[in-house]
C-alpha cells in the first residue's frame, strides 16, 4: 500500500525546510509515494519552499479541517497520513505504518514527545500511550485508510480548532484504533509563546 502526507500549512516556511527533507531521510520502504503541502494562505515563502523541496501543493482556503480535507481529495495512496507543520515522526514511521496495517486496516498515531522538553508536558505525553480518545490530539499525526476517510466523510470543517480531536473521536466509535509504541517529536513553541500553564489550561477547558 502507498501512503501520501498531508500537512496543512500557514506560514510554515521556515519548518518546512527542514521538515520535508526530514521525511524523505526518515523513511525506510517505498510506501511513501507523495508529500502534498495545501496552504491555508500563507504571506511568507511556504508554497515556493514546499515546491523547491519536491511536494506537491496545493492551496485552499484557511482552516485546517479544509485544508486536510483537500490534501486527501488529491491524495493517490491507499493510506492517509496527517501531519502538523511542527510534528516530526521517528525514523522509520513508513514501516511503523505499515506494520500496524499487517492484521487488517488500521487508524492510528504515534505516542507524544515535545521539543524542548518540560516536566509539565512530558506528564501530558505520557498519557498519549493510552488508546482512549480523551489522549488523543493532531500533534501525534493521524493515520488512516482512504476508505475509511471517505465513509466517515473527512474532518468537519465547521470546527475552528480540534477538528482532529473530533474526527479521531467518529473513528474510535467506527472502527480500530491503534497508538503505535514510540514517539512523535512536536515542538512546544507554542505553549513557549503563550505560556505552557496557561494554554494547557485553555486546552483542557476546551
Amino acid at each position: 500500500m502507498k501512503i501520501s502526507i498531508i500537512i496543512p500549512v500557514l506560514n510554515e516556511a521556515d519548518r518546512l525546510e527542514m521538515l520535508i527533507p526530514e521525511l524523505i531521510r526518515r523513511k525506510k520502504t517505498q510506501a511513501v509515494l507523495e508529500i502534498i503541502v495545501v496552504d491555508g494562505g500563507s504571506g511568507d515563502h511556504s508554497i515556493e519552499v514546499a515546491r523547491g523541496k519536491g511536494a506537491r501543493v496545493a492551496e485552499a482556503p484557511k482552516g485546517r479541517a479544509g485544508q486536510m480535507n483537500a490534501g486527501a481529495r488529491l491524495a493517490k495512496g491507499e493510506i492517509l497520513y496527517f501531519l502538523h507543520a511542527d510534528s516530526l515522526p521517528p525514523a522509520g514511521y513508513d514501516r511503523w505504518i505499515l506494520q500496524a496495517m499487517e492484521k487488517g486496516p488500521q487508524a492510528g498515531c504515534f505516542r507524544l514527545r515535545f521539543d524542548p522538553p518540560h516536566w509539565f508536558l512530558e506528564a501530558f505525553a505520557w498519557c498519549t500511550r493510552i488508546n482512549h480518545p480523551l489522549c488523543r490530539g493532531g500533534d501525534q499525526s493521524l493515520f488512516v485508510p482512504r476508505s475509511w476517510f471517505e465513509q466517515s466523510g473527512g474532518f468537519d470543517e465547521a470546527f475552528k480548532i480540534y477538528e482532529d480531536n473530533e474526527f479521531i473521536g467518529r473513528l474510535y466509535r467506527e472502527f480500530s484504533f491503534r497508538v503505535i509504541p514510540t514517539c512523535l517529536t512536536t515542538s512546544s513553541r507554542r505553549y513557549e509563546k503563550v505560556g505552557i500553564f496557561r494554554l494547557q489550561y485553555h486546552y483542557s477547558i476546551i
